[in-house]
């Protein structure tokens, strides 16, 4: 029998190639979902939520795909890290980050609506930021330019060399995509993975 299609609801040029892993045929549908903050939700509520949303967003147009939705959310000392979007807020983010520990939500819901399938989990990693000299983070900046990712940094790229130590069940999940936890469900819905 074959594997149902697969679509990753999401515009992460990042999400995208960390699926590309995996080595399966996929399309990409942008879910289109409000992201807006709900008042008295919590970082992992509002990823769980947030997943779940685009998931079923793309799901309810493709429902013989198994659709992947899936979201970050990064807190740090209480405040949500969001994307800098440019070098002002990137630096104010680096340098709230320096030398403390942010923990990113990584949630993902993965629907098969044909077979009324689901599976959603979570996975939480600890960022721990060893302590940073403005002229670091400066410096880091210029060479990375890392607007368009949550707390102004890619563990994937230069950025590691920001950290202390992480601590987490998988190590994609910083990036935005667990694919441990992926793989598995996905094998359960019916994609063929090694």
């Amino acid at each position: 029998m074959p594997s149902p299609p697969l679509i990753l609801a999401s515009t992460s040029p990042y999400r995208r190639q960390l699926l590309s892993r995996l080595h399966l045929d996929f399309e990409v549908i942008a879910p289109l979902v409000d992201e807006s903050v709900q008042a008295l939700e919590t970082p992992l509520q509002r990823a769980q939520r947030l997943a779940l949303a685009k998931a079923r967003a793309v799901s309810v147009r493709h429902p013989s795909a198994v659709v992947i939705g899936s979201d970050q959310v990064a807190v740090c000392k209480g405040e949500l890290l969001e994307k800098p979007g440019g070098p002002e807020r990137c630096q104010a983010q680096l340098q709230w980050l320096s030398a403390a520990a942010a923990t990113f939500y990584t949630a993902v819901a993965v629907l098969h609506a044909a077979s009324d399938a689901s599976t959603q989990f979570v996975d939480t990693t600890t960022v721990y930021f060893r302590a940073l000299s403005t002229a670091e983070i400066e410096r880091y900046i210029i060479a990375e330019q890392p607007f368009d990712c949550a707390g102004g940094f890619r563990a994937e790229g230069l950025g590691i060399s920001l950290f202390a130590r992480v601590v987490s069940d998988d190590p994609t999940a910083l990036i935005g995509l667990p694919l441990i936890a992926l793989a598995r469900a996905l094998r359960q819905l019916g994609c063929e993975l090694p």
